[in-house]
């Protein structure tokens, strides 16, 4: 299962929200279902940035969603956004992998 969220922090609030994410990467790792969790912020736009996730399957997504890391981290980056996240669920059909 794939996720894809992108989001659009207020302007002057990008650093905030930035170390938001960065601070709960290492628990992260630590979930067994989360295959990857990249957070990517745009070349051309400063204010957006987009997460990459990847998960073993519904459940994975599930039990992330639910940890305190997750909830402490959209906790501290909700009051830094400029309207609510855009999330796509998707399946993956192909991969390159090198």
């Amino acid at each position: 299962m794939i996720v894809i969220a992108k989001l659009k922090a207020k302007s002057g609030k990008e650093d905030d929200l930035k170390k938001a994410v960065l601070d709960a990467l290492p628990n992260v790792a630590q979930e067994e279902g989360t295959l990857v969790y990249a957070f990517n912020r745009s070349l051309t736009d400063p204010t957006e940035f987009i997460f990459y996730e990847k998960y073993t399957d519904g459940d994975a997504l599930k039990a992330h969603s639910s940890t305190e890391h997750f909830k402490k981290m959209f906790a501290a980056l909700t009051p830094c956004l400029d309207g609510a996240p855009e999330i796509g669920m998707y399946e993956e059909i192909g991969i390159v992998k090198k």
